[in-house]
């Protein structure tokens, strides 16, 4: 397999062992960003529990599943989105307003659209989750 970027890596393994029912994945290579990524989606509860093993090269996380994630993806390139704009973003990429979320990454971190709307900033979008 082609590396289209660890972030994009990381989501597709996830999405594909959600597909396949598995309870646990393996992901590789690990980055601060997909860590921060990874937790957005614990906070809500799509992953559960998630281990970083450090195997002194380029690291790896097993994730446990637990069945809610629908789709996962990351949008590439990272466009900048400011606070007006999210409401475009969250009507083109989720099914609906009541559920899912965009990661977007700002100056207070790695957030979802309703905290980055919270704290009124904007910044570039990572991907989504539902």
């Amino acid at each position: 397999m082609v590396r289209m970027g660890v972030l994009a890596d990381c989501l597709k393994s996830i999405s594909n062992a959600e597909k396949r029912g598995k309870r646990q994945v393996l992901v590789r290579p690990v980055s601060k960003v997909v860590v921060k990524f990874l937790q957005v989606m614990q906070k809500h509860g799509y992953i559960g529990e998630f281990e970083i093993v450090d195997d002194r090269r380029a690291g790896k996380i097993v994730v446990n599943l637990n069945g809610r994630i629908n789709k996962c993806g990351v949008i590439s390139p990272r466009f900048d989105v400011t606070l007006p704009d999210v409401e475009k973003w969250i009507a083109n990429l989720l099914p609906s307003r009541q559920f899912g979320h965009l990661v977007l990454t700002t100056t207070y971190g790695i957030l979802d659209h309703e905290e980055a709307r919270r704290k009124h900033t904007g910044g570039k979008i990572l991907g989504f989750f539902y």
